[in-house]
């Protein structure tokens, strides 16, 4: 009988493959598994939920950096005023996203405006006063 779960459950159970595994056991991200008497490594059952916290935290915008931040945060709770924990993460991940949005929203109303004055060719609309899309800036600071 073993005392955990072998790479491939674990990975399966967590939905990664198994080179993603051994890359975040390799940045730190997931404790050392201990061996088996055959050399194979046994993970804790607890290592599939590390690794769908990691991968939920990288759909939320996580860098594996600030994610390798949060865990060690996690794991050493107990010592107060080490570095920002999730709710101050959040907040500035928040505020990044937000900025994205807003550069996103410019960006589409510009095309947006392109393609409503029928915008089809790039130099025509870049040599175009009225073009309402930002090449004649770009063309004319080149």
């Amino acid at each position: 009988m073993t005392d955990g779960l072998r790479s491939g459950q674990v990975a399966a159970a967590a939905g990664v493959n198994l080179q993603t595994l051994r890359y975040y056991e390799r940045r730190g991200l997931l404790e050392e598994p201990h061996r088996s008497l055959g050399g194979h490594r046994l993970y804790p059952a607890e290592a599939v939920t590390t690794l769908r916290v990691i991968k939920a935290a990288q759909r939320l915008g996580f860098t594996l950096t600030e994610v390798s931040e949060l865990l060690d945060a996690a794991r050493h709770r107990h010592r107060l005023g080490e570095g920002a924990g999730l709710q101050a993460r959040s907040r500035e991940k928040l505020a990044d996203v937000e900025a994205k949005i807003a550069d996103l929203t410019v960006i589409a109303e510009s095309l947006r405006a392109g393609i409503a004055a029928g915008c089809d060719d790039l130099e025509t609309c870049a040599g175009n006063p009225d073009c309402p899309l930002p090449f004649t800036d770009l063309a004319a600071r080149s």
